[in-house]
């Protein structure tokens, strides 16, 4: 089987202000996971805030260095001491989508033009082929190039510019998509839309997802692997059904029984076990 997504003993540590009174955070500490498969996966790396997900896919991404450890995507080294560069040859291997689709487009820039500048700049494609390219990956999101041309992101709901998103991620064809809170800002109502949409793309275009999310239900419906993190720490991992239908560490447990359910009332003390097992963490 092939070697999907691979860490090794990665690590993270922010020192915040200057001696004697700096302040050291861990984010990562020791994360090591190994996912082995010959058809493509989705990942979801499930944890509160402060559980240090954030971090970790900012390492994948390149947006931070890791302190020590490794991380390596179909045999390639994405993160560590041997890492590939973040140029042409990262971006055709591994796309970002974002929390905040609003922020990942200029308000002053149309749509299109990011969408142009991918297919062209990463792929290398000349004008007929870049647009080509762009109108068959708004086509697998469910939008046509007539829907974005010329527009600007304030035109666009948030379903519709994550979406867009997810285009702009597809256009490369990359081995792994790294999606970091993905439907959180999306109203509830058009969130089942776009993980539906991960499932579909997962098979249609063969590309693995590391889905970054709080949410254990979205989670347990869509992945292959889950990932809980607690304090920079990887607690429990394994394939998704066992992970959150027999969890096997305290945290799993707590995070499950504070999914609000029909059959019970909520119980303020599990909630607050909750918050004081991630008391102190720093960052994301």
């Amino acid at each position: 089987m092939k070697t999907i997504f691979k860490v090794e003993h990665l690590n993270k540590v922010y020192r915040l202000g200057s001696f004697p009174r700096a302040i050291t955070i861990r984010a990562l500490h020791e994360v090591s996971v190994t996912v082995e498969s010959d058809e493509p996966v989705i990942i979801s790396i499930v944890g509160e805030s402060g559980s240090g997900k954030t971090t970790l896919a900012r390492v994948v991404l390149q947006l931070e260095r890791p302190t020590s450890g490794n991380v390596i995507i179909h045999d390639t080294a994405v993160a560590g001491r041997r890492a590939m560069a973040r140029g042409t040859e990262f971006l055709r291997m591994v796309q970002p989508i974002f929390q905040n689709s609003f922020e990942a487009f200029s308000r002053y820039r149309t749509i299109d033009s990011y969408l142009y500048e991918t297919a062209t700049r990463v792929n290398k494609l000349n004008r007929a082929g870049a647009i080509s390219a762009v109108e068959d990956a708004l086509s697998a999101v469910g939008l046509t190039y007539r829907d974005v041309r010329g527009k600007y992101s304030n035109q666009f709901s948030g379903g519709e510019l994550q979406r867009v998103s997810i285009a702009r991620a597809l256009i490369p064809h990359p081995r792994l998509i790294v999606a970091d809170e993905p439907v959180s800002m999306i109203d509830a109502s058009r969130r089942m839309l776009i993980i539906n949409l991960f499932r579909d793309l997962k098979e249609r275009y063969k590309t693995s997802f590391l889905y970054i999310t709080h949410d254990l239900a979205t989670a347990y419906y869509i992945s292959d692997y889950i990932a809980v993190m607690n304090k920079g720490v990887i607690v429990e991992f394994g394939k998704a059904r066992t992970v959150l239908s027999n969890p096997q560490h305290a945290y799993t447990r707590l995070l499950l029984d504070s999914i609000p359910r029909l059959d019970r009332k909520w119980n303020p003390a599990t909630e607050a076990l909750v918050a004081e097992s991630r008391y102190g963490e720093g960052r994301a």
